[in-house]
């Protein structure tokens, strides 16, 4: 498959022009070859991602989280990546937990670029709701500093989201479901916030590129992991 071809799917899925102002999307490398018969996916370009990407003769990487240095020996294979734009995209990066979660049918609308929101109708009780959570992340932790016993609006943002603690207060949330939660903000804050990883709340985007791909090429999925040791 032309690799413009693998570009053009996903970029009519996320457009380019909705990510960041800040983020680096788009080509991270980009070599002459044109035609790709197979391809990784993963979150992060690391060392052991070039390493295992070379190792099973990948044309091209395509990562969610983009480059801001590249080493020498890194260039001579595709790498690809969707970040911000992804995250915003309807059915992306935060959707996927949604979805993951069974909770769809919750949905009420996108009221924020990277906030989603779900409402449960009814309260649901704290830990019922860590329950559910810890399908996704066993190092799940969460701050409850007004000591709520249940919560009914629940708003989701895949990787770093704390700083969308207050949007998501203004519009109504009783809870923030994100990763990289840090202590100060944790102290602050006057919501409950659920912190599942970065790592593993983004992790679900990787199946969602492969089926942006579809057939004709073959697609592998880097083996990854969080660095944090629990």
């Amino acid at each position: 498959m032309n690799k413009y071809e693998i570009i053009r799917k996903i970029e009519n899925f996320a457009p380019v022009e909705n990510a960041e102002a800040w983020d680096c999307v788009g080509f991270m490398v980009e070599t002459p070859r044109e035609n790709i018969y197979r391809t990784m996916i993963c979150l992060t370009v690391t060392d052991s991602v070039i390493a295992q990407a070379k190792r099973q003769e990948c044309d091209m990487i395509i990562s969610h989280h983009p480059l801001f240095e590249i080493p020498i020996s890194w260039s001579d294979i595709d790498i690809y990546s969707a970040h911000t734009n992804m995250d915003k995209a309807y059915g992306g990066t935060t959707d996927t937990i949604i979805s993951s979660l069974y909770l769809d049918d919750y949905k009420v609308g996108i009221e924020h670029d990277f906030l989603r929101m779900i409402d449960f109708k009814k309260d649901l009780s704290i830990l019922d709701f860590v329950g559910m959570l810890k399908v996704l992340s066993p190092n799940l932790r969460y701050i409850n500093n007004k000591n709520c016993d249940c919560i009914r609006k629940v708003a989701f943002c895949a990787g770093s989201g704390s700083e969308f603690i207050a949007d998501a207060r203004n519009l109504g949330a009783d809870a923030l479901v994100t990763g990289d939660l840090k202590f100060h903000t944790a102290l602050e804050s006057q919501i409950v916030v659920f912190d599942i990883g970065h790592f593993e709340s983004e992790l679900l985007i990787r199946p969602v590129f492969k089926s942006l791909i579809g057939e004709g090429i073959e697609v592998l999925f880097a083996d990854e992991k969080s660095p944090f040791i629990y």
